[in-house]
């Protein structure tokens, strides 16, 4: 499968219509923003998340008395999206309902992926429209993994995450054999705005957000390279990696994992939203590289 590439001439983007995943991100010097990608941790890239986000009780959701399967972060990002646009600097993408996806998910809905760089910056876009005469459920969620260290110099230990405001609400945590949201929120991490990085964080999984304050952070060494980011329309976020790898996930959400014992309908699961007939609902995720070179 060709991927698309596009360039601003100061950043270069290599996109797979698989999943219509971002693999890289690199400047005029070479230098890659994204994760390695070692398959010993985790050989994802940037996977975008629908229907759902995170894991399923049992892998399994309940719609009108109806039980449907999904895997976890569901299907979007094992489907071949449908190249809409190539442009020098930009990439549009497209995927449809099919017979394949309304045996697990049963309605009509189309979802596009937008890609443009200008400058340093990338902007990505998800839309989701209702194609059908009923109202859609659903979740969205990105899941780009950066470098860490970033190109640079600087070490992990210098990196942090400094969120636009202070986050001192507490977060919730993964439990580990099921994927599901445990149901007590733990103290968070966050130091005024401040987020120190350490692999000892993610020991159990995902940091998770599901009462953000902030719509933008900052990720990287203060005083070196570091990636603005910006997610205006997701109320919710994880921070994720496997301790020891050379990435770190910033994962904007709009939705995620099932509470644990969750059995209502999947339109009662915290997160997800309604669109009716005809309606779309677009989420961005903006990436501004801010070099110390």
């Amino acid at each position: 499968m060709d991927f698309v590439t596009i360039s601003s001439g100061d950043l270069t983007a290599r996109i797979n219509p698989l999943g219509a995943e971002l693999w890289s991100l690199t400047d005029s010097f070479g230098r890659e923003y994204m994760t390695d990608a070692d398959p010993a941790f985790w050989s994802g890239h940037a996977p975008l998340l629908f229907p759902i986000v995170g894991a399923l009780n049992g892998d399994t959701y309940r719609l009108d008395g109806e039980e449907y399967r999904l895997p976890r972060h569901g299907f979007a990002r094992k489907s071949v999206f449908e190249v809409l646009e190539a442009g020098t600097d930009r990439a549009l993408f497209r995927l449809t309902d099919s017979p394949e996806t309304r045996a697990v998910y049963p309605f009509a809905f189309m979802l596009e992926m937008a890609f443009r760089l200008e400058g340093t910056a990338l902007f990505t876009e998800a839309r989701v429209l209702n194609a059908g005469d009923a109202p859609l459920p659903f979740s969205l969620g990105f899941h780009p993994g950066f470098a860490w260290p970033l190109p640079g110099g600087a070490t992990k230990a210098d990196h942090v995450v400094a969120f636009e405001q202070p986050e001192p609400q507490p977060i919730r945590r993964i439990d580990g054999p099921t994927g599901l949201l445990l149901p007590e929120p733990v103290a968070s991490p966050v130091e005024g705005h401040i987020l120190p990085l350490d692999a000892a964080l993610f020991e159990e999984d995902a940091v998770i957000w599901d009462r953000l304050s902030s719509r933008a952070l900052t990720y990287g060494a203060p005083g070196g390279t570091q990636l603005a980011i910006a997610f205006p329309d997701t109320p919710m976020l994880g921070i994720w990696q496997k301790p020891g790898a050379a990435y770190l996930c910033i994962e904007p959400w709009q939705g995620h994992a099932d509470p644990l014992g969750f059995t209502g309908d999947f339109r009662e699961k915290p997160g997800v939203i309604t669109l009716a007939p005809g309606e779309a609902r677009s989420f961005r995720m903006d990436v501004t590289v801010l070099s110390a070179d």
